[in-house]
């Protein structure tokens, strides 16, 4: 992974001065029932380390904690389906710019859930429907803004010092530079969605 710490202007590939560990373990469960019910369900811990001069951090981006899910019900009658699937992040640490980014050091717990009812009452053809991202969650929510700067890419109206630093000014309060590298969610909101599917044989 790159440096995106050491200058916010750059992403650095080089060597550690010390080194990186990366261990864990899941935990995975899958259970069908003859009403129609099926739970599939999985959790990861994780620990990625970061030690240099002594000093030891988690890495940048990485959660300690995932989980994921899925829920079926079929109701056979009626030709009916309902799937419930969603995921769950711990915090993570998130690369900010410097000490004058008003953005959040640390993401929050989050969580992404989706439902959809399928019909399968006709034959070769399926309709269903659904809704994504039910808890309208939103990295935005936790912060003033996500992308640093995002109305001047190319950082023309960013005023630097002598070693490159960007000044704070009028036009820049908290003197960042262009910086989409905080995206760690979907920017999309609750949205629902239709369709059909057809099979040709």
């Amino acid at each position: 992974m790159g440096n995106f710490e050491k200058d916010p202007n750059k992403i650095i590939y080089d060597n550690l001065a010390g080194y990186a560990e990366s261990k864990g373990m899941s935990l995975n469960m899958d259970m069908s029932f003859v009403s129609g019910l099926k739970i599939i369900a999985g959790a990861t811990l994780m620990e990625n380390s970061l030690t240099e001069n002594g000093s030891t951090i988690q890495q940048i981006l990485t959660e300690k904690f995932t989980g994921t899910w899925s829920i079926s019900y079929k109701f056979r009658k009626q030709h009916l389906t309902v799937d419930y699937t969603g995921n769950l992040y711990s915090p993570m640490r998130l690369p900010l710019l410097s000490g004058l980014d008003p953005r959040s050091a640390t993401s929050p717990w989050w969580s992404i859930q989706n439902i959809q009812i399928l019909y399968s009452g006709f034959k070769n053809i399926e309709l269903y429907l659904g809704v994504k991202n039910l808890l309208n969650w939103t990295p935005n929510q936790e912060n003033p803004f996500i992308i640093a700067r995002s109305q001047d890419p190319f950082d023309k109206n960013v005023s630097f010092d002598a070693q490159g630093k960007a000044l704070v000014t009028a036009d820049n309060p908290y003197g960042l530079t262009f910086d989409p590298n905080y995206v760690y969610g979907p920017n999309q909101g609750i949205r629902g969605f239709v369709g059909m599917r057809v099979k040709i044989q």
